[in-house]
This record gives C-alpha cells, structure tokens and sequence, in this order.
C-alpha cells in the first residue's frame, strides 16, 4: 500500500469515527443569550421566553407556574455557580422542580412542566 492510499485510508476511518470535521448546532437549539438561564411557556423553545443572568426568588408575570422547556446558557469556570435549579414556590422554597446543568437544553419534562415559580444559581444539582 503507498503512503498516499494510507494517509486517505487512515483520514476516513477518523472521519467514519469522529463525524464530520465541521459540525452545525443542533437543530432545535434554544435561542438563549450567553450567560443566562432561560425558560419558556411552551414546550421545544416556543411561546414568550424569560431569562436571567442571576437568581430570582419569584418569578412573576406570564413564565410563573407556565415553564414548559428550559435551557441553561451560563458561564462555567472555577468557583462560579453554573447549575441552575428550578423550584415549585417562591424564593427556592417548595421542590426542585428541574435541575440543569452548564450548557443544558430540555425541550421538555412533563415532571417539571408547568411547576416553576423561582430559581437559583449553584454548584451543582
């Protein structure tokens, strides 16, 4: 076998294992800004979209008791609370509803669906 037939042989079995060298974002990403912990009224990403950069101890208005898919875009580094948990009453009290992980997208968890009323910023679920 030549060099050259090697080179091809070995670059498509890494392309065969690893995918495609360029690879596109999810289809159904969650439009979520940068930083910030998102939760919207219906399921897949639809309806009207709440966000936040910090805590909130209660969520008031239209997103209230009407979350039906989440998505946590935050920032993960060294010493910075990047889960976010979800919480059935006001100010983390109640369950946890839902807790999501740096990066996390669920378009949808019946368990959690329409329960969220406050969330918190952690280290962990």
């Amino acid at each position: 076998m030549t060099v050259s037939k090697l080179l091809t042989s070995a670059a498509a079995a890494f392309l065969v294992l690893t995918g495609s060298l360029a690879t596109a974002p999810p289809a159904g990403a969650a439009d979520c800004p940068s930083g910030q912990f998102c939760a919207w009224e219906h399921a897949d990403f639809q309806g009207q979209r709440a966000n936040w950069h910090g805590d909130d101890g209660w969520w008031e208005g239209y997103i209230a008791d009407a979350d039906s898919s989440w998505a946590n875009h935050g920032i993960a580094g060294p010493g910075i609370p990047a889960y976010v948990q979800v919480y059935s009453s006001a100010h983390q009290g109640g369950h946890m509803t839902i807790c999501l992980a740096p990066g996390q997208e669920v378009a949808y968890n019946g368990a959690a669906n329409d329960e969220g009323d406050s969330h918190t910023w952690a280290h962990g679920c």
